[in-house]
C-alpha cells in the first residue's frame, strides 16, 4: 500500500472507532430483500459485493433535501450541483465520473442519452420507497454507464397487508419552501396497488457566486415549483404467475441564474428551465416449474429539458425490452440468462448528425451459496449499433471466516458509450470518440453482529479512454489515455439500544495518469459521522460531513480550486400517535458558505418542518 493510504488509514481507524461507525441506516437488517445486486430478489445476507440500502425511514427524514443530497450522505458517494434544485447535478460513486453512475427507476434505465447524467432534480423523494446502491463497476450486470456503480430508485409499491391504507405529509421551511405528499396503497385477493402524488414550491436562494465562470453575477433568488406522480399495480393470477406495471412522472419548473446572456444579447438572469422525467414498465413473471422462473418486461423512459431563454429543447426516449430466465440448478446454485434490447431516440433543435442508437445484449449470471462460500460470476455482451461489441465480466467472492467476520474480493470490467451530445452537438462535439472502459478490483474485510458493523474496503478502478473536455481544447471532448482511482472506505455502526452511532472515512486518489492531475470535481477526502437517539415518542439525530477540496478543471488551476467544507445537520421526530408524527430537519446549522461546483452557491442554514400521517 502506498504511503498516502498508510498515512490516512490510521487516521480513519481512529476516527471510526472514536465515533463508532457510519451509516444512514446504522445496522443492516439481514431479512430485507435486495434486487439490484444480482438482478433478482435476494435476502441481504446472501448478497455478494459492496452494496447498501437507503430505507424509507431515512428518506422521510430528508426534509427539503434532494435525492442527490440524500445519496451524498452515504459512504463513497459525492455530488455536485449547479445551484438550485432546478439545475444540473450529478452523483459520483468512489470517485468515478458523475456520468459513470447508472441510474435506474424500478429497474428501468433513466440516464440521459443526451448528456449521460440522470435528471436528479426531477426525482421527488416523496415518491421513493427505498434506494439500492451498488459500488464498483457493474456493466456485466447492466451494460453501459455502470463504471462507478448502480443506483436503483424503487418507488412506493403498495406492499401492505391491508385492503386500503392512506398516507400523507405536508411541510414548510426556509426560502418559503412548501412540500406536500398524498398516497394510498393496499392489497386484497392477489391485487396489490399503490398511488402517490406530491407537489412542492420554493422562492429559492441565490445560487451563483461572484466568481461565476461564464459571465456576470445576478444575486437574485431562483425559485421553483414541482410535482410528481407514481404508481404500482400487480396481480397474482395464481401462485405461479404475476403481472404488474409501474409508472413515474415528475416535473420541475425553476428559475436559474447562469451568468450568461442569451443568443440575442439579452440579460438571462431571469432564465428558467423545465425538466420532466418519466418511467413506465409492464412485466409478467412466471414460475414455469419448481426450478425455472421466466420474466418478460417492457419499459420506456422519457426525459425533457427545455430552456426557453436560449430557445433550447432536448428530448430523449429509451425503450427497453428484457427477457430473464432464472434457473435453480440446486438449492445452492442459480443461473440466470438475460436477453435485452435498448432503443435510444433523441430530438434537439440543434440538428444532431444522428439521433438514434440500438443496443442488443445477452448476459449470464451464476450464483453459488455453499456453506461459508458465496460467489457470483457474470458475463455480458452488448452490441451497440455505433460501436460493435462490448464484452464485460465480473467475479465476486465472499468467505465467512466465522459467525461474525467475513472477507472477500471482486473483479469487474465496465464501459460507457459516448453520449449523443459528446458525439454530435454542433461546435462542441467529437465524432471520433471511443467508449470508455474500466477494470475494477476491490477487497474487503468486515465484522457484523446484532449490534455492530465494521467494514474496510480497498479498491482500484483503472479507466481507459476517459472522456474529458477543457478550456484548452475549446471544451471539445476527447479521450485522455488513462485514469486511475485508488481508494479505501472505512465504515461501521454500533447500536447501543436507544443510541445509534455511525461514521465513515473515504480516502481516494482520482488521478489523470497522463498529467498526474486530480480528476475534476472529485474530492480526495470525505469524512461523515452521525448519531441517532430514540426515546419512546422522540428521536433526535445529528450528522456531520467533511468534504475535501476539489478542482473544476482538468489543469487543476488555482482559480477553480474549491476549498473543503464541513456541514452539521440536525434532525428530530416526535410521534404524537403511531399514525401521526412531526419531523424537523435543520441543515447547515452553522450557516457555512460552501460550493461543490465552481461559481455556484449551495444553501445556507435552512430548516424544514414536516407533519406525516397514516390511516
Amino acid at each position: 500500500m502506498k504511503p498516502f493510504y498508510l498515512r490516512f488509514s490510521v487516521a480513519a481507524v481512529v476516527s471510526a472507532f472514536s465515533c463508532s461507525a457510519f451509516a444512514q441506516t446504522p445496522i443492516h437488517h439481514l431479512d430485507q430483500v435486495i434486487v439490484t445486486a444480482s438482478r433478482l430478489p435476494q435476502l441481504e445476507q446472501d448478497v455478494v459485493g459492496d452494496f447498501s440500502v437507503i430505507d424509507q425511514q431515512e428518506i422521510s427524514r430528508a426534509g427539503q433535501s434532494s435525492v442527490a443530497e440524500i445519496l451524498a450522505r452515504q459512504p463513497g458517494l459525492d455530488f455536485y450541483s449547479s445551484g438550485g434544485p432546478q439545475t444540473a447535478s450529478g452523483v459520483s460513486i468512489r470517485g468515478a465520473g458523475f456520468n459513470h453512475t447508472l441510474v435506474l427507476i424500478n429497474g428501468m434505465r433513466v440516464n440521459s442519452s443526451i448528456n449521460g447524467n440522470a435528471n436528479w432534480n426531477a426525482i421527488n423523494p416523496a415518491s421513493i420507497e427505498r434506494i439500492e446502491i451498488i459500488r464498483g463497476a457493474a456493466s456485466s450486470l447492466y451494460g453501459s454507464d455502470a463504471i462507478g456503480g448502480v443506483i436503483n430508485i424503487i418507488t412506493k409499491q403498495g406492499a401492505t397487508d391491508q385492503p386500503l391504507e392512506l398516507y400523507g405529509a405536508i411541510g414548510y421551511g426556509t426560502y418559503k419552501t412548501f412540500k406536500s405528499d398524498l398516497g394510498l396503497q393496499g392489497s386484497h385477493q392477489g391485487l396489490h396497488y399503490g398511488l402517490n402524488a406530491s407537489y412542492g414550491r420554493s422562492k429559492g436562494f441565490n445560487s451563483t457566486t461572484k466568481n461565476h465562470p461564464f459571465g456576470s453575477f445576478h444575486p437574485d433568488n431562483d425559485g421553483y415549483h414541482d410535482h410528481s406522480f407514481s404508481g404500482a399495480l400487480s396481480y397474482d393470477i395464481n401462485s405461479n404467475h404475476t403481472v404488474g406495471a409501474n409508472f413515474f412522472n415528475s416535473y420541475i419548473n425553476g428559475d436559474f441564474d447562469d451568468g450568461l446572456v442569451d443568443w440575442q444579447g439579452n440579460d438571462s438572469s431571469d432564465a428558467f428551465t423545465q425538466t420532466r422525467q418519466e418511467s413506465y414498465n409492464v412485466y409478467s413473471r412466471n414460475r414455469l416449474n419448481s426450478y425455472w422462473q421466466s420474466t418478460l418486461e417492457f419499459g420506456l423512459s422519457k426525459e425533457t429539458l427545455a430552456t426557453p431563454t436560449f430557445d433550447n429543447e432536448f428530448k430523449g426516449l429509451q425503450r427497453q425490452y428484457r427477457w430473464q430466465n432464472d434457473i435453480d440448478l440446486s438449492s445452492q446454485q442459480q443461473l440466470s440468462f438475460i436477453v435485452e434490447r435498448l432503443e435510444e431516440r433523441i430530438t434537439h433543435n440543434a440538428n444532431y448528425e444522428a439521433n438514434d442508437r440500438n443496443t442488443n445484449s445477452v448476459a449470464a449470471i451464476y450464483r453459488l451459496q455453499l456453506g461459508a462460500h458465496s460467489l457470483q460470476a457474470s458475463l455480458r455482451n452488448d452490441r451497440i449499433s455505433s460501436y460493435g461489441n462490448q464484452t464485460t465480466g465480473g467475479l465476486a467472492y465472499d468467505y465467512a471466516l466465522n459467525n461474525n467476520w467475513s472477507t472477500g474480493f471482486a473483479l469487474n470490467t465496465g464501459f460507457r458509450a459516448p453520449t449523443f451530445s459528446q458525439l454530435y452537438y454542433p461546435g462542441f462535439n467529437n465524432p471520433d470518440l471511443k467508449p470508455e472502459k474500466s477494470r475494477n478490483v476491490e477487497a474487503f474485510i468486515g465484522y457484523a453482529d446484532e449490534n455492530s458493523e465494521l467494514k474496510l474496503t480497498l479498491y482500484q478502478n483503472k479507466i481507459r479512454d476517459l472522456i474529458n473536455s477543457s478550456p484548452n481544447t475549446n471544451y471539445l471532448p476527447g479521450n485522455i489515455d488513462r485514469a486511475t482511482i485508488r481508494g479505501l472506505t472505512l465504515y461501521g455502526a454500533h447500536d447501543f439500544g436507544e443510541l445509534n452511532l455511525w461514521a465513515s472515512a473515504d480516502l481516494a486518489n482520482p488521478k489523470d495518469d497522463q498529467t498526474g492531475k486530480q480528476l475534476i470535481r472529485r474530492a480526495k477526502y470525505q469524512y461523515k459521522a452521525g448519531a441517532q437517539y430514540d426515546w419512546s415518542v422522540l428521536s433526535l439525530g445529528a450528522e456531520f460531513q467533511y468534504i475535501g477540496a476539489r478542482f473544476n478543471d482538468a489543469e487543476n488551476s488555482a482559480e477553480t480550486r474549491l476549498s473543503g467544507y464541513s456541514l452539521v445537520n440536525l434532525t428530530s421526530e416526535y410521534r404524537f400517535h403511531k399514525n401521526l408524527k412531526a419531523q424537523v430537519r435543520w441543515n447547515n446549522i452553522f450557516n457555512r458558505d460552501y460550493a461543490n461546483n465552481y461559481g455556484y452557491a449551495m444553501p445556507g442554514s435552512n430548516i424544514f418542518v414536516n407533519f406525516a400521517w397514516r390511516l
